[in-house]
């Protein structure tokens, strides 16, 4: 498996989890929890979309 693509699951699972964590925090009206959801969702995107990038580069 290649970089890139280990870069775009890890991205995917931070996601996942970042999503998770993001509807806890409102089910349980915890605002830090939903903070920590939504940045770790916008850190899974941009390792996804690096793995992405480094993808297109190796061709």
């Amino acid at each position: 498996m290649t970089l890139s693509s280990k870069d775009q699951i890890q991205g995917t699972l931070h996601e996942a989890k970042g999503t998770v964590k993001e509807q806890v925090g409102k089910a349980t009206n915890n605002p830090t929890l939903v903070d920590k959801g939504q940045s770790e969702k916008v850190a899974g995107k941009v390792q996804k979309k690096l793995g992405q990038i480094e993808k297109v580069l190796d061709k």
